[in-house]
């Protein structure tokens, strides 16, 4: 593999499938709840899993805010009904209005997106606990490494079932699964800021940034990276320099050692 462009595993799709039964349908969970965001993430996540357990435990919930399309609103949930399972539309306008009068002084848009990500999760989290479901997040490989999701907000979830396809393979995966062109297509964007899109804000394609990915992953250094792929050199750097930064939203929130065993460092579960 010299160009170093991640291939989609044959066996990815079962292992998947195995993963969500083994985890959605155990120790009386009755399924799982997928925020949907009318992007290729939430799209195929949804589809696997009715694939994988049946519409019936699968609850795709979109939960859009003032600047969210109602063309892109009225697509995700004909998406939803296509697929057969249980979907809701819940405004987050009100909680956005409540935040924006208690701390008024917040004006930084990445602060404001973030505690917006963080509502989504409440809101899917308290709907989760009322239907005995799990949160399955929508989190890919690439999003994972680079840092680039919301620490307690779309990364605070119970699974992710894709989080080991870097965003090249989850764009195979869905053309072989046939998720519809148009979501396809359709440029990544957290939603944050009108116009924001996630290779815009990265500064990078995720066609490039996941060659770099799967060179770290096979323990390669940056200057056989971008030998390999004939990217520069500083490009890598700053790729492997982001996912050395982000490494705190890896990990649990650090304990420090006081007892006869820690929890995340000598008290494993």
């Amino acid at each position: 593999m010299t160009s170093l462009v991640p291939r989609l595993p044959p066996h990815a799709t079962p292992t998947i499938h195995q993963f969500l039964r083994a985890h959605a349908l155990a120790n009386g969970n009755e399924g799982v709840v997928v925020g949907l965001s009318g992007g290729i993430d939430s799209a195929l996540l949804a589809r696997i899993a009715r694939d994988a357990l049946g519409p019936e435990h699968v609850l795709g919930v979109l939960l859009p805010d003032a600047r969210f399309p109602t063309e892109l609103t009225r697509e995700t949930e004909e998406y939803a009904r296509s697929l057969g399972i249980e979907h809701r539309t819940l405004g987050l306008d009100p909680l956005a209005r409540a935040f924006a009068s208690l701390l008024p002084e917040v004006q930084d848009r990445v602060s404001l997106g973030n505690a917006l990500a963080r509502f989504r999760m409440i809101v899917l989290y308290t709907i989760a606990r009322e239907r005995r479901r799990l949160v399955a997040g929508t989190g890919n490989k690439s999003e994972l490494l680079l840092g680039y999701f919301t620490k307690y907000g779309d990364g605070g979830v119970d699974l992710l079932p894709i989080g080991d396809l870097y965003k090249t393979e989850i764009r195979a995966l869905a053309e072989e699964l046939g998720v519809p062109v148009g979501v396809r297509e359709r440029a990544p964007t957290a939603g944050f800021w009108e116009g924001q899109t996630d290779e815009g804000e990265l500064g990078i394609s995720y066609a490039e940034v996941d060659r770099i990915l799967h060179g770290l992953e096979q323990l390669r250094s940056p200057d056989e990276i971008a030998r390999v792929t004939g990217l520069a050199l500083p490009r890598v750097l700053e790729v492997v320099a982001r996912v050395e930064r982000n490494r705190h939203k890896r990990r649990p929130p650090p304990i420090p050692k006081v007892g006869l065993r820690t929890i995340g460092l000598d008290w494993r579960d």
